[in-house]
């Protein structure tokens, strides 16, 4: 049989998307792709300020009440990806990835070091070193947690949800939850860490980059 190359990624470039609308939409691709009536996709976005549980989540973890989350714009959604409470907001890179695992990628615990795979290489290319703490998901600095993971994987292997990558987000939001849970440890962004602004632009092609290299996927934007 001859060798078919590379699989298709379809990199979808959204810009700041309110969250129950890329929840929509992610549901609406999974289908899609289960049906094999599309390629593997990956949504690369922002959002308004919002809180997310994933299927780990307590209650203790989140610190402000419904009324005070009003008051701040931050709105809050219960969904069934895996992982604890987490943040988004403007200046965070959040990434979807819809993929079909089949036939040799289905293995959780490999799609999830694969994630944080390919934003520790997207990372070296600014020059910051990062790495992975045991017994913990996500990407690390001595100087806290740079990047969050919570995924979902659905009937058939096909991915949703995915990672959320501090570029330049105001850090002063995640005081309003204890951050996955863990309360020892800080969160900080690629700005604090290189002293400058940066922006999702200057962020997205390094990661669409280290998604085909890891992946083993032919990006095009679509």
């Amino acid at each position: 049989m001859p060798d078919e190359g590379p699989r298709t990624l379809q990199v979808r470039l959204l810009g700041r998307v309110p969250y129950q609308e890329a929840l929509t939409f992610q549901e609406e691709l999974v289908q899609a792709r289960r049906a094999q009536e599309i390629p593997d996709q990956l949504l690369l976005l922002e959002h308004p300020h919002v809180i997310t549980l994933g299927t780990s989540s307590q209650e203790e973890h989140l610190l402000l009440s419904a009324e005070d989350l009003k008051a701040r714009g931050i709105d809050l959604y219960d969904v069934g990806r895996g992982g604890d409470i987490t943040y988004h907001g403007p200046g965070q890179l959040v990434g979807y990835p819809i993929l079909d695992l089949n036939p040799d990628r289905k293995d959780l615990h490999r799609y999830l070091r694969d994630l944080e795979d390919v934003l520790m290489g997207a990372l070296d290319q600014f020059g910051i070193s990062s790495g992975r703490e045991e017994g913990l998901t996500g990407v690390w600095v001595p100087q806290g947690k740079l990047a969050a993971l919570g995924v979902r994987v659905s009937s058939g292997w096909i991915t949703s949800h995915g990672f959320a990558l501090n570029v330049d987000p105001e850090l002063q939001y995640f005081s309003s939850i204890i951050p996955c849970g863990i309360q020892d440890r800080p969160v900080t962004s690629m700005a604090s860490l290189l002293g400058r602004s940066i922006t999702l632009e200057e962020v997205t092609p390094m990661v669409v980059q280290s998604f085909e290299r890891v992946f083993g996927r032919k990006a095009s934007v679509v």
